[in-house]
């Protein structure tokens, strides 16, 4: 009997009985002691408070034995790693034939085929001027818009800012909109017709129209003023009027240089806020006002002493010849804000204007904000610890800030350069990209957030990049094919290997693809196109024009892709290539806080 409740109170204790119980068996285990017994009083009291102590501990212990196992057993049961979910991939889409499948696999394939299809301009950014989408009241833009005006149209060029747009039709006819042509009617209208207008640019309130002759045309960019309401530095011999009987419908002026020598004509025009420069097929450069706002006065036009009170007689927007770069022959002109930027055919660089910012890209003091009259950038200096023949093959600038790629070429020293795996060897040029300027905004695409540059930073995220070309077996370099540089944001498409050929016949899993596109910049009005306003000082990829809606269509919901731009190929426009032959490529167009992609003739 004592051995049996002995082992009821001890499995009573182990299971967390009352603390009232633990009393009993320290009062029971002096008694069980093999000490003499001393005569107690109570008898049979006594053995039967005992009893009772030991019955209540017993029925206790049976009581809570249930709660106290399932409370220990919860406490003691390892919890293991939560069971994998499997999710397996979607069966794709059936193809219904080649070139359906070929849509279903490549998101590129597919933007391919819509440029053809669909030519066209797409735009994003600002719309207070209502440049981006003429109908709407929304004040930004955040993804690529579809300008219908020029549905399955093909421009000569596009430029933007963010009060007018300006384009050049197919037939060379300029077409302008935007609260800064008409705050009554901003939607697109011709305004400029039969001068066969090639190449467009824009100053606060102009366009400078280049017609394939060589003729140059300073267009009002206001309806109003071209009607004849407003007219700066009236001129007879520089102004027209004339129409079919005798009139043009709209006044411009002729800015044409009367210098040019025989069989010399102007091939390129480049425009900032207040100036613009002109490129003659001789190598040489003039400069000129473009705006009737203000007189360039930073030293941008590149003649030294010219202000408004200098100025020789005649009208105030006349050409004048930049003859510090008489015998350099000139193969590039670009043009920001406030300064200028030419490019010889041997690869040097030339700047002048504001400096304010340090994009001029030159050794210069800190302290000089402008230069009235060309300098050279030291490009050399750049690579004079690498070994590297470096040559400037092309600039742009925009904005308060100025670019310029560079190849550069490790000197051959003679022997064997053959490689038995010429896969495997990198070229013996890298192309880089440099920038200098403002970087506050990101502008500079470096990475950081530089708010003056003193002196220019390579672009790595943009430089000595390469890539495996199938055709030749070789790793190729691979360059900046054209820049577009804005008022605080660039893109930057590149020159790497394309393809545009595979048609009905080729294999179902062979498709086409096109040119990455890069963009980086201010982004305070949605312009980067990545549909966020934050600000990026490296280049980064967007997604399709059509914001993915071509994607969604064949299965690819929710799966991120990025933006191609098609190169140059002579295609049939239009549903099926059932349209009209004719050579098309896309390009883009960075302007003042507005970014566009268009079909280009």
């Amino acid at each position: 009997m004592q051995k049996a409740t002995r082992f009821g109170m001890r499995r009573a204790m182990r299971l967390g009985a009352p603390s009232n119980l633990h009393s009993a068996p320290s009062q029971w285990v002096r008694r069980a002691s093999n000490a003499p017994k001393k005569s107690q009083g109570g008898g049979v009291g006594g053995s039967l408070v005992r009893f009772g102590l030991v019955f209540g501990a017993g029925a206790a212990g049976a009581y809570y034995y249930p709660q106290i196992k399932e409370l220990v057993t919860a406490v003691r049961t390892p919890t293991g790693p939560t069971k994998a979910e499997l999710e397996f991939e979607k069966p794709r889409k059936k193809a219904v034939s080649k070139e359906d499948n070929r849509d279903l696999i490549s998101s590129q394939h597919l933007q391919v085929k819509n440029s053809w299809e669909h030519p066209g301009v797409y735009l994003w950014g600002s719309n207070t001027g209502k440049v981006v989408d003429p109908t709407s009241n929304d004040k930004v833009v955040k993804l690529p818009r579809r300008l219908s005006f020029f549905d399955d149209q093909i421009l000569r060029d596009l430029k933007l800012t963010q009060n007018f747009g300006a384009a050049v039709n197919e037939d060379g006819d300029l077409v302008q909109w935007g609260v800064g042509y008409s705050k009554e009617d901003p939607t697109p209208a011709t305004t400029l017709k039969g001068k066969d207008i090639v190449k467009i640019a824009v100053s606060t309130d102009r366009v400078i129209a280049l017609s394939k002759n060589g003729s140059v045309y300073s267009i009002p960019s206001s309806k109003t003023d071209q009607q004849g309401g407003y007219k700066q530095e009236q001129q007879n011999s520089s102004w027209s009027f004339w129409n079919s009987t005798g009139q043009e419908n709209i006044s411009y002026r002729n800015l044409t240089p009367a210098q040019l020598a025989r069989g010399e004509n102007v091939t390129d025009v480049s425009s900032g806020l207040e100036h613009c420069l002109l490129l003659t097929s001789k190598g040489r450069v003039f400069s000129a006002a473009s705006s009737a706002n203000e007189f360039p006065s930073k030293g941008q036009m590149g003649i030294p002493g010219l202000t408004w009170h200098s100025r020789p007689p005649g009208p105030y927007d006349q050409p004048h010849e930049v003859s510090t770069l008489r015998g350099f022959e000139v193969d590039q002109i670009a043009t920001g804000d406030y300064h200028s930027v030419v490019l010889d055919k041997l690869g040097r660089i030339f700047s002048f204007g504001d400096n304010t910012f340090g994009q001029l890209a030159a050794d210069s003091d800190a302290t000089i904000t402008s230069v009235d009259a060309p300098m050279m950038v030291n490009v050399n200096k750049l690579y004079g610890s690498t070994g590297l023949v470096p040559k400037v093959t092309s600039i742009a600038a925009g904005g308060m800030n100025t670019f310029f790629s560079v190849d550069a070429v490790a000197p051959n020293r003679g022997g064997d350069t053959r490689s038995a795996a010429p896969g495997k060897t990198l070229p013996r040029s890298v192309s880089d990209l440099w920038s200098a300027g403002q970087g506050v905004y990101g502008s500079l695409g470096t990475g950081k957030w530089t708010h003056v540059s003193f002196g220019p930073t390579k672009i790595k995220a943009l430089s000595s990049l390469f890539e495996f070309d199938e055709k030749t077996n070789k790793m190729a370099p691979i360059k900046i094919k054209s820049l577009s540089v804005g008022s605080t944001h660039s893109s930057a498409v590149m020159d790497n290997v394309t393809e545009t050929s595979v048609s009905g016949g080729a294999s179902e899993m062979e498709t086409n693809w096109g040119a990455d596109v890069m963009f980086w910049g201010g982004n305070e009005h949605y312009q980067l196109g990545t549909g966020k306003r934050t600000n990026l000082n490296a280049p980064t990829y967007i997604g399709p024009l059509d914001g993915g809606a071509g994607d969604a269509q064949k299965g690819r919901l929710g799966e991120v892709h990025r933006l191609c731009i098609t190169p140059r190929k002579t295609v049939r426009l239009g549903e099926g290539g059932r349209g009209r032959k004719v050579s098309v490529e896309q390009k883009v167009e960075c302007g003042r806080f507005v970014t566009g992609v268009y079909s280009a003739a």
